[in-house]
């Protein structure tokens, strides 16, 4: 079986080379970029500067308010308390290697992330797609933490999983889809999960149940 599933397997491989320098180096900038915590970020600025109903009718005061918002419940404040938790020496690394560590960071993030859900639903102003995506990027991370206690998962993955599904359930509904964000998406999603593989970051399970996971929970945040 472990011929047949080599990329599932736990063995290490004795034939594989370590990749070229600017692969690696290419691996971490794309890993930086697209890191978890700035995902939502993106998707938010995405439906408040550039789609072009999402936020109709919002002043641009208010829209700016939401974005830096956003930026501090989902990057900032999250990125913050892991940095505290780490010179606690509650985490080992900040790079939440082991699945020990990542436990804190999908607590810290469940808990920030339920509050942009809980904040964007009772604000008039913010439209019903992207209250669907926060609660879905929420339940993303329950999903997440509930399997790291089993396996490491990828939490690369599970992000941009949760943001091709967003983009695909999106663009069903938005009547100015045109593909391109969907393709966009998809495209960051590959170039993602091949950089984590690359890294020697995750087997190719970790990566699929991440992505799994991610589909599944913003799936769930439309139906709720």
């Amino acid at each position: 079986m472990d011929s047949l599933l080599p990329a599932f397997s736990n063995k290490p491989t004795e034939e594989q080379q370590p990749p070229a320098p600017l692969l690696r180096f290419a691996a971490h900038f794309f890993s930086i970029i697209f890191h978890p915590l700035l995902i939502s970020a993106y998707v938010i600025a995405f439906l408040i500067f550039l789609h072009p109903l999402a936020f109709v009718g919002v002043d641009e005061h208010t829209r700016t308010l939401r974005m830096l918002s956003t930026l501090l419940f989902t990057v900032i404040y999250p990125g913050i308390t892991i940095l505290i938790a780490w010179r606690l020496k509650l985490v080992r690394s900040l790079a939440l290697h082991n699945m020990q560590d990542r436990i804190v960071g999908f607590l810290v993030a469940m808990f920030f992330y339920w509050w942009t859900w809980n904040v964007f639903r009772n604000l008039s102003d913010i439209p019903p797609v992207a209250v669907h995506f926060a609660l879905g990027s929420f339940l993303a991370i329950c999903g997440g933490w509930m399997c790291n206690i089993f396996f490491k998962i990828s939490m690369h993955a599970l992000a941009v999983g949760g943001l091709c599904a967003f983009f695909i359930i999106f663009g069903m509904h938005d009547p100015f889809a045109t593909g391109l964000y969907i393709s966009v998406s998809v495209l960051i999603a590959g170039i993602v999960c091949s950089s984590r593989m690359l890294l020697n970051a995750h087997k190719a399970f970790e990566i699929i149940m991440g992505l799994l996971v991610g589909v599944i929970g913003q799936m769930a945040g439309w139906v709720f």
